[in-house]
């Protein structure tokens, strides 16, 4: 399967505020974010970076060896609107995790916060989302818009299942660096929930579709 061609995107070099909405960082509940199949602890709340950070390289993301999927939570801290998306990795071949992978097809899930990788991989997401190829991370970051736009109103979380990465059949370990949510607030407060959630990796997902989505860049 080839790689999704980058066309009818637009670089936008406005600052984090554009038409997709301002950052949505201040409004996730940190503490409250989960990322399961992580390498390292807690790595998943680490990539949701600041959005002065987004092109840094560490600190990263990696599932672990030889297993593509990730399944990270998010929640938030009031009822807010997501309109767009951003997922950021690097470039194999420079120098950085050469080991591990970009993360290629990912499932999103809102107001979900009962997800294991069983229930991901059959479940109807919110949103099914091919990534742009690893060299279009050069210039910055990638904005994905949000289709339909009525699905991520006010929601309380937001699940990102990673399916696979560009390795092919290589296998390897997925790798992110950034995650950043645009979109705008409501001042709602959520309510408080608990939930239980499966820590011990899953086996890999081993097949896929071929996702589209409209995709916007912002250096």
């Amino acid at each position: 399967m080839d790689p999704p061609e980058c066309n009818g995107h637009s670089h936008d070099h406005h600052d984090h505020e554009n038409d997709l909405g301002l950052s949505l960082r201040p409004q996730v509940d940190l503490p409250g974010v989960q990322c399961f199949n992580e390498e390292i602890p807690n790595s998943g709340r680490a990539v949701i970076k600041a959005h002065q950070d987004r092109l840094t390289v560490e600190p990263v993301l990696r599932s672990q060896p030889d297993d593509p999927e990730l399944l990270l939570f998010i929640p938030f801290t009031e009822a807010v609107v997501v309109q767009s998306i951003s997922i950021r990795s690097v470039i194999p071949g420079q120098g950085h995790h050469d080991d591990a992978s970009p993360p290629r097809h990912v499932k999103l899930f809102v107001n979900r916060d009962d997800l294991d990788f069983d229930t991901a991989r059959d479940l109807e997401p919110a949103m099914q989302l091919e990534l742009l190829p690893p060299h279009h991370f050069v210039e910055g970051t990638i904005d994905y818009p949000l289709r339909p736009a009525g699905r991520f109103q006010n929601i309380s979380s937001l699940t990102i299942l990673v399916v696979d990465n560009y390795s092919g059949e290589d296998e390897r370990s997925t790798i992110i660096t950034f995650v950043g949510l645009k979109g705008k607030g409501t001042n709602v407060r959520r309510m408080a929930v608990e939930a239980v959630y499966e820590t011990q990796p899953m086996p890999k997902q081993t097949t896929a579709k071929a996702f589209d989505a409209f995709a916007r860049e912002s250096c």
